[in-house]
């Protein structure tokens, strides 16, 4: 746009904001406390990976649904370029030679059943205007 590039985040109930950096996800708090601490402007292409790299991890360490590895996307007036798996700190030590194979059945099935939720609860809901509407 006419003030040059922006980040904006939209959050599930719609309300945005626009920073020099945003967080999103499970980990995005612990994301968001080592760019708070670590952001400046003007960084080099370098440090601002760095900086990614450490806030990436922090959530992967702080956060049990953060995932294992760190995936970065450079965007510059020259286009992106992906960096897949940049950082792999939970590689996996051992694959057994071949992989896993589970054969059909071997988890069996004890109970065929579905139940569904509104015959569980009663969901009541009641529609109040806002002091805007008019009726």
């Amino acid at each position: 746009d006419c003030n040059g590039p922006s980040l904006y985040t939209v959050y599930p109930h719609g309300s945005t904001d626009s920073l020099p950096y945003v967080t999103m996800g499970s980990g995005s708090l612990a994301a968001m406390a080592v760019f708070e601490a670590e952001y400046k402007d003007a960084m080099s292409l370098e440090e601002a990976k760095a900086l990614v790299t450490a806030a990436i991890m922090s959530g992967i360490n702080n956060d049990l649904g953060s995932g294992g590895s760190v995936d970065m996307l450079v965007i510059n007036a020259d286009g992106y370029t992906q960096l897949r798996n940049a950082v792999r700190p939970n590689e996996r030590k051992f694959r057994k030679a071949g992989g896993y194979s589970f054969p059909r059945g071997t988890a069996k099935v004890l109970e065929k059943s579905f139940v569904p939720l509104s015959s569980l609860v009663d969901i009541t809901t009641t529609v109040k205007p806002s002091a805007m509407e008019v009726g």
